[in-house]
């Protein structure tokens, strides 16, 4: 078949919404981009090697936030969503979209393996005429270099017997605002062709598409949309460090910097960094920088900074305790929040896990509280979740704020823990007056008689 002719074929099923697509990966960016895709009216597929995910949506459920339950368990039950763990559910794909991990190791070398098996069983089970596009963040030159390669030695010729696209997720964990349908998707093709259907297909569940020349330059997009982040976050922690030795409230430094209606955009402190892109990504671009013997020194400096905000933290309790003459050796130490963020259970990559970490080695008896996650693995022992209640916050000697949920009673913790450590500012949110006391640590220090 001619390859305009498996264009039209292709476009027509696309723009008929009957097409069959496979999403590999059945994660936070693939499983809600296959409900989106379904609910768009296709039949879809979602391969992952991980049983258990492939058990939970065949069964109609999921564990993720970001995911409706309800719709999920309906797009399955009317047989528009299914689940496997094998690539020969994709021997009759019309598209194949790839969203699979890109982590980094512990040299901050890239890791594709993910990416390059992806790529290599689904070249020996698609059809000719397949449109296969990358949704893993990577470097510039992976969809190339890297996710090609498979397709080449089969005998698929890119914008003829398969069409290759790369668009960058832009999923954001726990966002109740942007969501994959109304958040603007940078897309790409390797030919005019591919970039042609790459937009047919994602326009029609996605509001807004932005094409851009070429594959490098969508790879490279991603990357520096979190290189923006990483690196005004990292400042803003190493201001906080600034204005706690001057004893001046950073968080009333940025309010007031936020008035201000041009050049400014406001970025807060935390206990460090966390989450499946801004702590990884900017590591895959310095990596590669480093072939063509470029600096990347924001980027390294950033990831220095941040990495070193738990041990930080970890500092400002053990001042905290000292200034009731406790000792962090021995002491009781509450987390309220081990996830990454807000209103999520997502713990890859969170500040939580190196500071309890620290503390653990340091002697302390840690515990934490988190509505979102039930249970945590520090230095090998699991903890779970303990039950928010006035006993529990009345006995510990610190509480330690790292996630600000939303479902977690705040004026609670306001009310009974005696010497708290407010990491995100949600107590000088809920009532300023109390927790604002203009000395060198911002935060609330109490003591209370503990419940008997």
């Amino acid at each position: 078949m001619a390859d305009r002719s498996r264009k039209a074929v292709l476009a027509s099923k696309i723009e008929g919404r009957h097409a069959k697509v496979v999403v590999i990966g059945l994660g936070y960016v693939g499983l809600p981009l296959a409900v989106a895709i379904a609910e768009a009216g296709h039949r879809v597929v979602g391969i992952d090697l991980d049983a258990a995910k492939v058990s939970l949506v065949s069964r109609g459920r999921t564990d993720l936030e970001d995911v409706d339950g309800k719709l999920l368990a309906s797009l399955v039950k009317a047989g528009r969503l299914s689940a496997s763990s094998d690539y020969q559910a994709a021997a009759d794909a019309d598209v194949a979209v790839v969203a699979v991990p890109t982590p980094i190791d512990e040299h901050r070398v890239p890791d594709l393996s993910a990416v390059r098996g992806a790529a290599s069983s689904l070249a020996a089970a698609i059809p000719a005429g397949c449109l296969v596009i990358l949704e893993s963040t990577t470097y510039p030159g992976t969809t190339e270099e890297e996710f090609l390669p498979p397709f080449r030695e089969r005998g698929l010729v890119p914008g003829k017997d398969v069409f290759i696209g790369y668009s960058p997720e832009r999923i954001d964990p726990g966002n109740a605002i942007w969501n994959v349908r109304n958040t603007p998707k940078v897309v790409s093709g390797m030919t005019r062709d591919c970039l042609d259907l790459t937009i047919s297909f994602y326009g029609g569940f996605i509001e807004k598409l932005v094409p851009v020349s070429n594959l490098r330059t969508a790879e490279i997009t991603k990357l520096f949309e979190n290189i923006f982040r990483i690196v005004n976050i990292a400042l803003v922690n190493e201001f906080q460090t600034i204005c706690d030795g001057f004893g001046i409230d950073v968080w009333e430094v940025i309010d007031a910097c936020a008035t201000k209606p041009f050049g400014y955009m406001p970025f807060r402190p935390g206990p460090g960094l966390g989450g499946h892109c801004v702590p990884v990504d900017p590591f895959y671009l310095a990596w590669k920088a480093r072939e063509k013997n470029i600096n990347t020194e924001f980027i390294e400096l950033a990831g220095r900074i941040n990495a070193g905000m738990p041990k930080y933290v970890l500092g400002r309790i053990d001042r905290l305790l000292n200034q009731r003459h406790q000792s962090l050796n021995g002491a009781h130490v509450a987390v309220l929040g081990v996830a990454y963020k807000k209103n999520t259970s997502d713990v890859r990559e969170s500040p939580s896990i190196p500071l309890m970490d620290l503390l653990t080695v340091a002697g302390a008896l840690v515990t934490y509280h988190d509505p979102h996650v039930a249970a945590i693995s520090v230095r090998g022992k699991e903890l779970r979740s303990e039950a928010l209640t006035a006993r529990y916050l009345a006995t510990q000697d610190c509480t330690v704020i790292v996630a600000d949920h939303d479902s977690i009673d705040w004026t609670l913790v306001l009310q009974y823990a005696p010497t708290v450590l407010d990491t995100r500012n949600v107590l000088g949110r809920l009532k300023p007056e109390a927790v604002r006391p203009a000395v060198s640590e911002p935060q609330t220090t109490r003591r209370r008689a503990r419940p008997r």
